[in-house]
């Protein structure tokens, strides 16, 4: 999959393609279908497929300061959408002055002359333009003046249980911020995943005998609640059963909420300055204070068998 950070980068004989534009958070089952729909167009067009995303969120810049937590870094997102068969991912940075494109010209600048958009699919709610005022009303409207079809996909939505709500980078968010793991995987369609790179910290999990990674996470990360989880420990390729810890270390009065990954059963791994993933597969309990230490070492030696249980029973599934 090529990958472009600017329209400059886009090759000046790049010809027509099926071209899909969002923020694609997460790349959650919703997007999967928006992006599987453009990969599927473009191989019956015999044209590229190209998504188009942002760099920050164009919350950050429209209003400073409301950021919303990430579901998945850029490097993630490309992984994803290049196993869903993309050809091009287009990043384009927001800045103050691309906020005030009108939607004809961002649709002009962006679609036409540099993509040469054959078709564009999007979601029902897809909104862009200076103050968001473009829709796929008007999207469609312009493919009649400038030679592109538009195609609606309609997000699945969630069964029962969920209420029928459709898919959402925000529900997957707030179900993160909840510990709620099994309702984010159902939208994300894989288990959530935190990433960063391991450093020092107290070292207080190698004097109990459970050392730990500690993974500085990059900013504006969707941290799950604290609490300790079941999931995987991921390095140089190689994914290890884990016990996860999130918060501040209540047993020890510490402020810094961070989060720790215990390998389980590996002994001797030396992962200082390695950029690891953590993906949490379910919640096992909160945070709590033991009254004694041998109290919290029965504690965590309970956490790390039931996380070796379930991350095994999700792989038998498998």
């Amino acid at each position: 999959m090529q990958r472009w950070r600017g329209l400059e980068d886009i090759p000046q004989d790049w010809g027509r393609s099926v071209v899909t534009i969002g923020s694609y958070d997460g790349v959650h089952r919703g997007h999967q279908l928006i992006i599987g729909r453009a990969v599927e167009k473009a191989r019956a067009l015999g044209v590229p497929s190209v998504v188009v995303t942002f760099s920050p969120h164009p919350s950050e810049v429209v209003r400073p300061g409301s950021h919303p937590p990430i579901l998945a870094p850029y490097d993630r997102r490309a992984e994803l959408m290049a196993g869903l068969g993309v050809d091009a991912l287009l990043i384009l940075p927001f800045t103050a002055e691309f906020s005030q494109l009108s939607p004809a010209d961002f649709i002009v600048k962006v679609l036409v002359d540099k993509l040469h958009a054959r078709a564009v699919i999007e979601g029902p709610n897809f909104r862009f333009g200076h103050r968001a005022a473009g829709n796929v009303d008007f999207l469609t409207e312009l493919g009649a003046t400038y030679d592109y079809e538009v195609e609606v996909v309609d997000l699945v939505e969630r069964g029962e249980a969920g209420g029928g709500v459709p898919f959402s980078s925000t529900l997957a968010r707030r179900l993160v911020a909840e510990g709620d793991m099994d309702g984010a995987a159902e939208i994300l369609g894989r288990p959530h995943r935190v990433e960063g790179v391991v450093v020092r910290g107290a070292q207080r999990g190698r004097e109990l005998g459970y050392p730990t990674a500690n993974v500085e996470t990059q900013p504006h990360t969707a941290i799950p609640a604290d609490g300790v989880y079941a999931g995987w420990l991921t390095a140089d390729g190689e994914r290890m059963p884990a016990a996860i810890s999130v918060g501040t270390n209540v047993q020890f009065d510490a402020t810094e909420r961070t989060v720790e990954a215990y390998a389980i059963d590996r002994v001797g791994l030396d992962l200082y300055g390695m950029h690891v993933s953590v993906d949490f597969l379910a919640y096992v309990r909160g945070m709590a204070k033991f009254e004694s230490l041998d109290g919290l070492l029965e504690a965590i030696a309970d956490d790390v068998k039931r996380a070796r249980v379930l991350t095994e029973a999700y792989d038998s599934e498998r």
